[in-house]
């Protein structure tokens, strides 16, 4: 199963067993809109949704953070996902939080995921068909998971790579490129904008086509590269929350290099912390 499959590839498998497909939307704060509601007025058929504030880390301030192994099996069991399944993850906005749920099940072991290639403004543009309502419960599933620490890191992590500048891993940041530089504001208004000394920027929006398909492997490598993405460099990927640096993630794997981590906390966790140095440019 590929990382990312198109809408030509979910419209044959979909309703095969072992094939769930998951609606991974979110919103931004203060952003309209509401994934519940969204999800109600239309949803890929036999869609279900994978609600990342939810399944999450519920003893933490900050957004929808991983939660532990046996709370994630806990509640990806009850959607009915086993180790057997494969899942296809999709967003309202084309290519934006599926990423998340992506990056998640890979997180805890679970390799058969993918994300539907221009989401569901494409689905729907194509005129496939779509479903209204509720989705109905899910048979339970059991799912054991397998933590793969090397895919995640934490705050302690992220102060050793800047305190190291240029010699360890390279940060790589998904934001808007004036929420970066410190020009724009941050959506949690609470929050300076600005970036991680040392950081490099690639917006996750400058991975997609016009029609919010991601970019061919050969331009994402190039656009990769001019950021200083090496073969050799690890990558930690960040944005505002840890959902689109999921975006950068995917698209370094489709680029062909090694699969980054990802700084969960992201400019959420960092920004919020006063000992914590912030930069802008």
């Amino acid at each position: 199963m590929d990382n990312l499959v198109s809408t030509e590839w979910l419209a044959a498998e979909l309703g095969k067993p072992g094939l769930l497909v998951f609606d991974c939307s979110t919103y931004l704060p203060g952003e309209p809109g509401n994934k519940h509601d969204v999800f109600r007025a239309a949803h890929i058929p036999g869609a279900r949704l994978f609600d990342i504030d939810q399944i999450a880390d519920p003893d933490t301030d900050l957004p929808h953070m991983v939660p532990t192994p046996a709370r994630f099996a806990k509640l990806v069991g009850a959607l009915g996902l086993s180790n057997a399944s494969r899942v296809v993850f999709y967003d309202q906005h084309g290519l934006r939080s599926s990423a998340r749920g992506w990056w998640m099940l890979r997180l805890f072991g679970h390799e058969q995921a993918a994300v539907l290639d221009g989401g569901m403004p494409k689905w729907q543009r194509e005129g496939r068909p779509v479903e209204t309502g509720d989705a109905p419960p899910a048979a339970p599933a059991e799912f054991i998971p397998d933590f793969q620490a090397e895919r995640l890191r934490g705050i302690g992590d992220v102060k050793k790579l800047v305190r190291q500048g240029g010699g360890g891993a390279l940060i790589l940041d998904a934001r808007a490129r004036g929420r970066f530089t410190g020009a724009a504001p941050e959506p949690r208004k609470e929050l300076p904008s600005g970036h991680m000394p040392g950081a490099a920027n690639l917006p996750s929006s400058e991975l997609l086509n016009a029609d919010l398909t991601m970019k061919d492997p050969a331009t994402l490598r190039a656009l990769f590269e001019a950021e200083g993405v090496t073969q050799e460099r690890p990558v930690v990927t960040s944005c505002g929350s840890g959902v689109t640096a999921c975006a950068l993630a995917l698209g370094l794997v489709r680029a062909g290099f090694p699969e980054p981590a990802v700084y969960d906390g992201s400019w959420t966790e960092w920004a919020s912390r006063p000992e914590t140095p912030k930069a802008t440019r």
